[in-house]
Parts: C-alpha cells; structure tokens; sequence
C-alpha cells in the first residue's frame, strides 16, 4: 500500500507537504505545524499571531477554512509558514475562516510589512554568501558545512580506530569539503579518550610530491599525534610522473601505519583512481583494511545542506525551491558543487531575504548555473582577453586518456607569463578558479563538465593539449637539470610536437620556457643532421665504395621494413595493452561501486569486459551477474509511489505522481496497460482478493477498475477528504480507505457505498491493513500511533505506541500473529497481535522507513526507506537478511509476489525494480549427523551421496529427494575416508582405527571387514581406483597400503605434521600438506618425494588435484589458495579473497572451477583460469570442512561443523552469459551510463548495445 509524499520527510522534502514539486500542499492538515520563534522578526511575530488566532477559533482544519475562504489549503497553511509575509488578500482571508476582526488584522499587516522593510538589507559585497559556488569548504568554513554530520562522524571514528584510512569518492561528492571542514574541526575539538594532537596538516601531492612536502610526511615535535591530510591523493598518478619519486611519496605515507611514528594519514582519493590504489601492493593492503566512501546525501541531508546555511544569516529558502533543489541534485551524479553554485547565484538575485524559485530559474538552475556564470563572464571580455582566457583554462586542465579529464593545478608564474593577469582576477571572482598563494586551480572539476564551451575545447583539440601537457612536463626536467642536452626531445616525440607546433615563437599558448625548450631541441636536431649530412657527403667521394654503399641501402630498406612490421606490432601491442589496462580500471571502478550504486557497477564490469575480457573484468562480471536484481523498468509521468502485486502474481501495478496507473507483466515487467483519467497523483493500489478489481487512491476519489477490460466499475466519493491508503478485506466486500482528516471510511464494493467511518486518530492516516479474520484492520497515523479497529462495530480495540515519529505503514503477516509498522523514527516494529506487545524494533534503515510487506511464509519482512535502500529481515530473529541497493532516490513501496520468490519496488528515482529474493544458487540442507561431518563423496552414478564424520556413521542419500537411503554403522569411530567402486554398488569406508569396510549401497549392509588395529589415525585417503589406501599413522609419517595383498607398500616421512591427504585421478601421485607450511607430492610407486612446493607462511590444511593431473590445489591456515603446476613444481596463482584458515578444496571435473570451503563458513567458488571468485555459497552457520563436486559438476556437496551437508546446485555463468543476464536486467528502462551521465529516456545502456 504505497503512500505519497510523506516518504522524504515534511516542510521542505522532496515530494512532500508543504510545496513539494509534486506533492499537493496542505501541509498542516492534521499534523503539528514547525514551532516559530516570535522574537526572530516581524515575518514570524505576525505568523505567531495568526497561529494563536486560529486557536482561540478552535483550531478549524486547513480544509475546512478554505472552503470558504476562496484560498487553496497551501495558500493558507504557506501564510503561517513564518518564511514570508503573506499578502493582504490571503491574509484577510485567514482571519474571516478564523472569525477574527479583518479592519485591525489589516492594520497589524501593515505594520508587519514597514517592520519588515525597515530591516538592513547588505550587500553581496558586505556579507559572505552563505554558498561557496564551486569551492571547497575550507577547515574555517565549519560553521556553514551542513548535511554530513553522520559522514563526518564516521570518518572521525574510523582515524581513531586506524592509522592510515582511504576517503573514496566520485567527483563532485564533496571529499575535499568533508576532509577540511568536516574532519579537521573535529580533529581539533578533539574529546575524552581521543588521541593527543601535536599538530593537523593538509596537502595536495602535486608533481612532485615527496620532494614538495617531505618535511610534512614525519610526526611534528612533542607530543601526541600528528595527523595528516592528503587532499586529492590521485594527483600521484595524473601529476606525478616520476615512478621512483611516487614510490618513495607512498612509501612514507604508508610508514605511518607504524605506531612509533606519530603519524596519522587520511588520503583523499576520487572513486576512479579505485583500481590505481590497488595496482600498488601495499597500498592495496591499507585501503582494503581502512576505507570509507563518501555515499550521496539524502533526501533529509540535502535539505540541511541547502536551508540551513541561509537560515544562518537569517535568510529562507522557498519551500518549492528547496524541494527542487534536492530532487534535481539526486539525479545528478556528482551533483552537489553544481547546486552550490546555483544556490550562489540565486541568493546573488534574492528578493528581500528570500532565495525564490523565481531567482534561481533566472540563474540557469543546477544545470545551467555553472555554464550560464562561465558564459557570461566568457562573452563579457574583450576579444583579446577571450583568448588568453581559453590558454588559461586549458592550462588548468589534464585531458584524460581512458579516464575523466581532471584539474591541473598551476604554479601562478607559468600563467603570468603568457600575460594573464586581469583574466585570472575575474575568473577569481566568478569562483570558477581559486587563486592559492602562488597556485592557480580550477574551483572544482565541475567546471570541466558542467561548461559546454570548455567541453568543446578539449575535445576539438585533445591530442595537441596531451602534447601540450607532455611538453610542459619535458621543459621543467629540462631546466631542473640545467639545461641538460640529454633531456632535450628527439626522434618521434619531437616530430610530434613539431606537428603540433610547427614554429613555436608564433604559438602564444607556449610559455617562453616551453618555446626555449622545443627551440632548443629542434636546434639540436638541426646540428646533428648537419654533422650527418657531412658524413654522407663523405661518404660520395668514395666512388671505390659504390657497391658497399648499395649493400648498405639495401640495409637500410630491409631494416627499415623491418622496423615498420614491428613498429606496426608494437602499435598492435600498445593498443592491446591500452586495452587491457582500461579494462582493468573499468572492473577496479566497478568493484569500487559494487555496494552503492550497483546499476553503474554492473555496467562499468559489462563494458570492461567488452574493452578487453581480463580476469578483473570477468570477476566484476561474476560480482554482478551474482546481485538480486532481476528486472528494472521506468514509468513514465514521475516518482513512482505505490505498487502491487496481484493475488496470482501474473500483473503487478504501479501508481505515481503522473497520475497513471500501469499494469505490468509481473513475470518479464513489460507494460499491459495503462489506466488514465485520476486527475493527480495516484498513492495507493491495491487488487480485490480475486484479482479482479483494482482499487486505486489519489486525490478525493477512489477508482475500483476491472482489470480485465480496464474500464472504471465504480468511483467512491467522500467528503473532500484524500484517499492516500487503502485495503480490501479477505472476502473482497470491503475496502477501507485512510484520508488526510484522520478518518477512515469502510465502502461496500458492490454498492459504493460508505458503509462506517472509524474516527480517533490526530492526524494524516498513512497506512491500512485487514487481518485474515476481516474483523480486524490495522492503520497507521501521522500522530505515531497505531490503531486495532473491529469493522463490525466501528470501534477501536486497542492503541499501538512506540514510534517516536509519524507512522508510515502496517502490515500484517500472512497467519495473522504479528503486525508490522514502519515509522519516520528509521525503525520498523513487529508487534504480537494477540498480546499487542512490541516483539521486535527493526534498526539499520538510515532515513524514514516508508513501508512494509511480509512474504508469504512470514518469515521474511521487507522494508523500504528514504535511505534508497530496501531491506529484508528475518523476522524471528530480527535481523537484516540482505539489503538491496540500486534506487537513486527514496524508496516508496514494496510487494511481495505469490511464492514470495520475487520482490518488487517502487521509488522516486521513476523506477520499478523486480528482485530474486531466493538464492541465486539454492541448496538442500542434509540434517541427521550428531558430530561435523568432515567427509562428502559424491557417487559415480550422480543420485547417491556418502557423508560421515566424526559420529562414526556414514549417511547415504539420494540426491534427487534429499532423503536418507541408509545409515552405515559399525563400532563408533570418526570415518576418515570413503570411495565408490566405479559402478557406485559397493563403498569402502576407512576409521580412525584402521577399519576398512565394504558396504552394500543398495541394502546398506556390511560386506567385508578388515583392519581393527590398535594404531589412531589422524587421516586416511583412498587412491581414485581403490587399490591403495594412505594412512597417516603417526603426525609426520604416512603409511601406503595395498588394499589387495593388506600389506604395507611404503612409509613416507614428512618433516612436520602431516594434516591434509590426497591422490592424484591415477594414484600415481600422492600430496601431503604439513603444518610447516610445505606439501610434498610423492611417487606411490616409489615412496619417494618427487617435488617439495614451499609458499605458505602457515600450515596447509587441505589439497586437490584437478582430474588431469596437472593442478594440484592447496589451502592454507594464512586464508590462501595455491594453485600449483605439478609438473614444474611452481606456484601459477595465489587465489585469496579475506577469509580465514582455507580446511577444504576440491576441482570440478572439467578443471575450471575450483571450490573452497573454511573458517568463514562460506564455500567459494574460483575460477581456475583467472583466480576470480565467480560466486560465493552461504548456508553453512560454522566451519566448512569438506567439498567435493559430484559427476558432470552440476552439483557440489559440502559438509561442515553445523554438523550438516549441503547440496548446491551452482549457478556460474560464463561471462557472455553474465553479460546478457546484466543487460537483461539493464536493459528494461534508461538509466545513468556507466560514466554517470544519465541517458535519456528510451535507449538502452550503451554498454549492453552489441
């Protein structure tokens, strides 16, 4: 039962009260007005005094005063607002509905308005703005950095718990700004049990980075800490140029994860320079330990961001502009220094002390600010200045080369030099440069994008601008190195830059340095061609050597031939090799976004690897192809606000503020059908328990359509009143809708008539839901309580409270036995409806929780929320199950379908998204072992399974049902091995004490016994054709039999404990694995080691060989999987992915997967080929301590120390598979390309069009 607005909060939210751009107003109806403060002005003494006559008047509804006062509710609720005077005619208004006296009300208006015009008014050149446009917050700004408080937070925390932590974050996120004016002040505010601070220092690396600030990378003298704080770290990679000096840079910052050094680093890196971190190892390793990324603002953040730096200087923001404000800046990625600027400009043609909509339309808005500001200023300079502008700016810039272009900041004299000082003060002025001391900067790299002109400038002329900046770089080494003629350019990069500047003393873009430099180097290859020309003619005068010098032409050609094929080869490499390194940053990029905005992760890992198919590109790919999203499709006309599923699940409706509502395929989410005519916004949808009415809600009118004509059957009309939720009954003959003036009315849907209305509530009623009895209806009010109604009798049974904040929703479970509310306080609750006692409080959504469904066996409770995240609980536990994340914008409503395996959303991004709420890859749970089992052996004939372990039985099962064939049982023991004969009749079974058993599969009877030693095993394998078995008799000594002649064939000595066994597919082969960290593979034939492979730096817990023979797989107590070449003896990948001690391995049939199972409880599947994770299988609640894949490795069995196995049924698709599963998934409405931009409406991504 979705509900409008109210999901982002009041007042000023996006799409709420108050004047949200879509929302309808009337914001006061039935909810607390804003408290006003009498004594902040003659605006809000005169609203104070309105507010107290409409009480003395007895607090008459909004509704009920505008009925006949001729003024809309908004108009009316807007005049007590506090934020503007009203005008005479609403006023007057106001205070008839209010039976006041309109002669001394019009006076006392008068009064207000000279009150209002006698107040100084500064001037933008007197006061600060409030806004800082395009810059940065700076660590004094602290005071006006709104909306990141529970970043900051954060942030503060995480440096306190780690010694060097990452900030990552897309441009535009507001980084630098959080660093400075977020995390330094409370660095200096710093509380009981904070770390000491001797001093805070802040940089940018710049070209040359350890030379620059190496007397800023130790601790400062004294005591306690010194923190650090590199702003815009990925200079190292765009500036620095030198490999040794980014290194020696590193290495010191990265020194500081030594506590004896004093020394706290906080780096500051945007979101694409992801994959750069992780190319350097240990660089890699502190940004894995330590990493925060800079999430976007919500909904209620952005208001912060934007009301209360003008409500410092007592100035208002219009409500409708507010709300703009923030739904434009959701959709904008990267979006917030664009609104600082709009807001910039609009509070420069504020009237009075009010930032209208009418002033920020006429600054461009958030779109056309920036370019409006750069365009005027651009066209405003005289022709002359204009050209030393565009040298200037493209000076500022580093064209990117597979990656966003960037700002390169300047050093002040490199610009003076080409006359440009007048230009730089009033690009200064318009806060599109910053001007630092002796460095010039573009504001922020939201000039680059959001400045079309600038734009076309860079891409017109990108080749000779990198040319530009390569040669810039070159003629700084060179006067570094005194003029060095060593350092001078030859060859092809002075051809180049020869092509690009043909005379440099007529190119005025070139600094006189720059013009020296290239001079130079052209007069030095003049000089020598001479000195070769001189040669040559020498050479002439040699008529004896004619012959000699054809042989050398004839050289030459073929040289020079040669040199062409393989010049043509090395072009061929280098653009392999660029792709190559561009897909890997695409997939770097995609992980990094894997868990905000999977939308564009999952793209950026199509388009990686269509760029280049690397393995990083196939384990974004996996990564994924592996996310719950199953469909996304747009609807057109808005935010959508409402969904439902129908009672069969083969249609699924949607309701948003267009005022459509749209039927929907609920299997592929194509549209069916489109219902018009409801005048508004639609809040609610909700299908008649047959499936066959749909009841829809907007507005006063309640519309009940027959869905299989999609004509209108009945409207149900109240008293004015708006229908914002609604249910039908169990038996269908009953609707129940909630409305602004807190009733709820309960219509007969075959006459359409009312047939009760239930009063009580003190405000909005928000949420509706009928108990299975249909006696019993639940609804949920803005006056954060909760009500139990009987329908026979129209009254209340009981009264909910607990939420410290409106209710936004109930539900109720499918048996009837708890009730769900959602609230503005972030919380859900789960109630027992007999006791009506609080069972659980849902905590983890970080904004209002909009509303609630319960799937179909109750055990699972989904939730959505202004967080832009949907959450699934466990309802007996009260836990987060997963948290789905790929809405922009606050999510509205949920609905479960019929068999609860698909969960679909509905949200203000204007998207509908269908998600797998089922495992991608679901398993059976085998339960009847009372120790771990430690042993899984798949049969040959792929229907039966052998499991045993520590309780001495040994299970079988059929695979088919998950049913217990039969339960192996001798004396009790640990079982420690077990195999199959090849036609899967007869399993051989081996204890710890040595016990070898042949067992009857089909009757589960014993046919054979051996054994019964007094010697304990530790382990024991049995060779692939059940000739040989290996025992491990003592901790380092293994014994081979021969099953046959049941003798001893050799004793193999390791030189440490041996914990791990396994044969090769021929039994030719056997590895041991050694608590020493080394494994050892040993001729059975001989006894002897053939090879010794050392690598672990811990004990080697488990081993595999792969059915060919030639991959032998090894997991360590380190967490690592090796993966060795059996032939060479040497290590071909180290396979690790964060977990704990690895205790099982096993190969598919086909060698390509390899699976893992550990500490962790999670059994990993690796592809072998590129050492990825294609999935990750939960299940196990402990250890998992043996894996094994059955025949044709379409199941996998693993057993653990939840004393279960458990049976899988992988699902790993190939990576043109995952391709087409994203794109499918994609491909259903428009949204932001995988470079953030966002589409528009119709074609597909263009990374999934072929």
């Amino acid at each position: 039962m979705g509900r409008r607005g109210g999901v982002l909060g009041r007042g000023e939210g996006v799409l709420g009260r108050g004047e949200g751009a879509v929302g309808r107003g009337g914001g006061a109806v039935g909810r607390r007005e804003k408290p006003i403060d009498p004594d902040a002005g003659p605006v809000q003494r005169f609203a104070y005094e309105l507010r107290a006559l409409r009480r003395e008047a007895g607090t008459p509804t909004y509704r009920v005063m505008a009925k006949g006062s001729g003024y809309s509710v908004t108009a009316l609720a807007y005049a007590v607002a506090g934020e503007k005077l009203p005008s005479l005619p609403v006023t007057l208004a106001y205070v008839k509905a209010c039976g006041g006296d309109p002669a001394a009300w019009e006076r006392r208006w008068r009064e207000a308005r000279r009150a209002e015009a006698a107040l100084p008014a500064p001037g933008d050149d007197e006061v600060e703005p409030p806004y800082r446009g395009l810059a940065r917050f700076e660590a004094g700004d602290s005071d006006r950095f709104f909306g990141r408080d529970r970043l900051t937070g954060d942030l503060l925390h995480l440096v306190r718990e780690q010694r060097l932590v990452t900030v990552f974050g897309p441009s535009g996120s507001g980084k630098s700004s959080l660093l400075r004016a977020g995390l330094i002040p409370r660095l200096r505010q710093a509380g009981p049990g904070a770390p000491r601070t001797a001093a805070i220092r802040i940089l940018t690396p710049g070209p040359r980075p350890a030379q620059t600030h190496g007397h800023l990378l130790g601790p400062a003298a004294g005591e306690g800490e010194t923190w650090l704080v590199v702003d815009q770290f990925e200079e190292v990679f765009t500036l620095c140029h030198d490999a040794e000096e980014r290194e020696r840079f590193i290495g010191e910052l990265l020194a500081a994860r030594d506590p004896d050094r004093r020394l706290r680093v906080v780096l500051g890196v945007r979101a694409d320079f992801y994959g750069h971190c992780l190319q350097h190892r240990e660089l890699a390793g502190a940004v894995r330990d330590a990493a925060l990324p800079v999430v976007p603002m919500s909904p209620a953040e952005l208001r912060e961001a934007i009301v209360k730096p003008a409500a410092a200087q007592g100035l208002l923001v219009e409500r409708a502009l507010t709300a703009r404000l923030i739904e434009e800046t959701a959709a904008e990625p990267g979006g917030l220094p664009l609104t600082s600027h709009a807001l910039l400009e609009t509070w420069r043609r504020r009237e009075g002390r009010t930032l209208t909509m009418a002033a920020y339309e006429a600054s461009g808005e958030v779109a056309g600010a920036l370019a409006r500001t750069a365009e005027e200023l651009y066209t405003g300079l005289p022709a002359g200045q204009r050209e030393v502008a565009r040298r200037v700016l493209l000076r500022l810039v580093t064209p990117g080369d597979g990656v966003p272009d960037t700002r390169r900041p300047v050093p002040r004299a490199e610009l003076d030099a080409a006359g440009a000082t007048d230009v730089l003060d009033r690009l200064a002025r318009a806060r599109l440069l910053t001007l630092d001391h002796d460095t010039v900067d573009l504001a922020h790299e939201a000039v680059i994008t959001g400045w079309p002109r600038l734009r076309a400038w860079l891409d017109e002329d990108r080749e000779r601008l990198r040319c530009h900046r390569r040669l810039t770089e070159a003629a700084a080494a060179w006067r570094e190195l005194g003029h060095d003629a060593g350092a001078l350019y030859r060859g092809t990069r002075l051809a180049t830059a020869e092509e690009h500047f043909p005379d440099a003393h007529e190119h005025p873009e070139l600094t006189p340095l720059e013009r020296d430099f290239l001079t130079a180097s052209l007069t030095a290859r003049d000089r020598e061609q001479r000195a070769a020309a001189r040669v040559t003619r020498r050479l002439r005068r040699f008529a004896a050597a004619l012959s000699v010098l054809l042989v050398l032409v004839l050289a030459a050609g073929l040289t020079a031939w040669r040199e062409s094929r393989d010049s043509a080869r090395e072009r061929d490499r280098a653009r392999a090799a660029q792709r190559v390194a561009q897909s890997r940053q695409l997939a770097a990029q995609s992980a990094a976004l894997l868990g905000s905005d999977p939308d564009r992760a999952a793209l950026l890992a199509v388009r990686a690897h269509r760029t280049a198919p690397t393995p990083e590109a196939a384990s974004s790919l996996y990564a994924a192809a592996e996310l719950p999203l199953r469909y996304r499709f747009t609807a057109d006309g808005g935010p959508v606000l409402a969904v439902a599923y129908s009672p069969t699940g083969d249609t699924l409706a949607t309701g948003g503020a267009g005022g459509t509502v749209r039927l929907w395929d609920g299997a592929t989410g194509r549209a069916r059908a489109d219902l018009t005519g409801h005048g508004g916004e639609v809040y609610s949808v909700a299908f008649s328990p047959d499936g066959r009415t749909l009841a829809v809600g907007g507005g006063a009118r309640v519309r009940l359509w027959e869905v299989a004509t999609g004509t209108v059957r009945t409207t149900l009309t109240g008293r004015g009143d708006t229908a914002a939720t609604l249910a039908f009954s169990p038996d269908g003959k009953t609707l129940a809708t909630g409305g602004d003036d807190g009733t709820v009315r309960l219509w007969n849907t075959v006459t359409g008539k009312a047939r009760a209305t239930l009063t009580g509530h003190q405000g909005e009623v928000s949420g509706i839901a009928f108990h299975r009895d249909g006696r019993t209806l639940a609804t949920s009010s803005a006056d954060r309580t909760v009500r139990l109604w009987d329908t026979a009798t129209g009254r209340g049974r009981a009264t909910l409270t607990g939420h410290r904040g409106e209710v936004s929703a109930v539900a109720f479970s499918r048996d009837g036995r708890t009730l769900a509310t959602t609230g503005y306080d972030r919380t859900a609750r789960l109630w027992d409806v007999a006791t009506r006692r609080t069972r659980a409080v849902l905590t983890g959504h970080a904004a209002e929780v909009s509303a609630a469904a319960f799937g179909p066996d109750g055990r699972t409770l989904a939730t959505s929320s202004a967080d832009r995240t949907v959450r699934l609980w466990n309802t007996a536990t009260g836990r987060t199950r997963t948290v789905l994340t790929g809405h922009t914008a606050a999510v509205s409503g949920v609905a479960f379908s019929r068999d609860g395996r698909t969960l679909a959303t509905s949200g203000y991004d204007r998207t509908v998204r269908l998600w797998d709420t089922a495992p991608r890859t679901p398993h059976t749970t085998l339960t009847g072992h009372t120790a771990p089992v430690s042993l899984v052996v798949p049969g040959p004939d792929g229907t039966t399974l052998a499991t045993g372990g520590a309780d001495g039985t040994v299970r079988l099962w059929n695979t088919a049902t998950g049913r217990t064939r039969a339960v192996l049982k001798d004396r009790a023991g640990p079982v420690l091995a077990a195999a199959f004969s090849r036609d899967a009749r007869t399993l051989t079974t081996v204890d710890d004490a040595q016990r070898v058993r042949r067992w009857d599969v089909a009757t589960g009877e014993r046919r054979a016994a051996s054994g019964d030693r007094t010697d304990v095993l530790a382990a024991a394998a049995i060779s692939p054709d059940g000739r040989t078995l290996a025992t491990l008799v003592e901790q380092q000594t293994v014994r081979l039999w021969d099953r046959a002649a049941e003798r001893t064939r050799a004793e193999l000595r390791h030189s440490a404990a041996v914990l791990a066994l396994a044969f090769n597919d021929d039994g030719r082969l056997l590895a041991t694995g050694g608590a020493d960290g080394t494994v050892r593979l040993w001729n059975t034939a001989t006894g002897r080691v053939r090879a010794t492979l050392g690598g672990h730096p811990d004990a080697v817990e488990a081993t595999a060989f792969s059915r060919d023979g030639r991959l032998l797989a090894t997991g360590g107590a380190d967490g690592a999987v090796r993966l060795w070449n059996t032939a060479t003896g040497r290590t071909r990948a180290v396979l690790t992915d964060r977990t704990g001690p690895v205790l099982a391995v096993a190969f598919s049939p086909d060698g390509r997967t390899l699976a893992s199972g550990g500490a962790d409880g999670t059994v990993r599947l690796w592809d072998t080929a590129t050492g990825r994770v294609r999935a990750r299988l939960a299940g196990h609640t402990e250890s998992v301590r043996a894996v094994a894949f059955g025949p044709g490795g379409r199941t996998l069995v693993t057993g653990g120390e939840d004393r279960t196995a458990r049976l899988y049924r992988p699902d790993l698709p190939t990576p043109p598979e995952a391709v087409r599963r994203i794109c499918r998934a994609l491909g259903n409405g428009p949204a932001g390309q995988e470079d953030g931009s966002p589409l528009p409406t119709g074609p597909r991504n263009r990374a999934c069009r072929t």
